[in-house]
């Protein structure tokens, strides 16, 4: 069992049993207490649970835990690449965010930019979002706007789709998309496994003056159900150290242009 695996049963027997002990853990998984008490403290850093004298409670989270604990694969990448986007962005700009676990770090990182965010300016940022879980965590911000899109929320992702969202996309412009996506081919293009996700993140594409695309190595030279855009509507890809030099030179070949972080 590897640390992403022993992560994700930890939560998976917290979110069955509420409480936990970290040496009925220790005995249970047959991994050392000291393992386990880094393992809860890691997962309590990321608000999925609360820890307790001994072990783990869970917490008012814990009905998306599927979701949100997904940050924790590859979490140093998505961090790295969300501080590089956040990196392009001017005060005053109009940001887009599609749904997706890499995104929602990159709502983090904008919002903990404080250069964005001076005092005397009402709204230093906009951000306009089809994903619930980033207008929530960003509404608390008072000097970044948040445009949330209508749809039909998708509970995998959090992610609102359908006509609703289309007419509200119809009617804005974006400076800069950060566009999270489940594969990234450098033939094909972006790609989303659900069609609906897709079709709403298409429009965003068409809508914005500058396409960024986030996604950690693990994304590239894959397909999926559903194609966003292809390879010419993406202005940057951003990605982390792990992409080989193939998948390199196979990107540069389409005119991809790729910043690895």
């Amino acid at each position: 069992m590897n640390r992403y695996e022993r992560l994700s049963t930890l939560l998976e027997l917290l979110g069955r049993r509420g409480r936990v002990d970290v040496d009925d853990l220790a005995r249970e998984l047959g991994f050392s207490s000291a393992t386990i008490r880094r393992d809860l403290d890691h997962l309590a850093e990321q608000q999925l649970l609360t820890r307790t004298r001994g072990g783990a409670a869970a917490n008012s989270v814990s009905y998306d835990l599927p979701l949100r604990y997904k940050t924790a694969r590859y979490a140093p990448e998505k961090e790295r690449i969300a501080k590089a986007a956040a990196a392009l962005v001017e005060r005053g700009a109009v940001v887009g965010l599609n749904g997706g676990t890499t995104t929602t770090e990159v709502a983090r990182a904008l919002a903990g930019r404080a250069d964005l965010h001076a005092r005397g300016e009402q709204a230093a940022l906009t951000v306009v979002t089809n994903a619930l879980n980033i207008a929530g965590e960003l509404a608390v911000r008072p000097r970044v706007k948040i445009v949330v899109t209508g749809g039909v929320t998708r509970p995998q992702s959090f992610e609102l789709t359908g006509p609703l969202a289309t007419r509200v996309l119809m009617e804005i412009t974006l400076d800069v998309l950060f566009l999270g996506v489940d594969a990234f081919d450098p033939v094909r293009g972006a790609y989303a496994h659900h069609e609906g996700e897709a079709g709403t993140n298409r429009l965003m594409v068409s809508r914005a003056r500058r396409v960024v695309v986030v996604a950690d190595a693990s994304k590239l030279g894959r397909g999926a159900f559903a194609e966003i855009c292809r390879p010419g509507a993406v202005d940057l890809l951003l990605t982390d150290k792990r992409v080989s030099d193939s998948q390199l030179r196979d990107l540069e070949g389409q005119g991809v242009r790729v910043l690895v972080v």
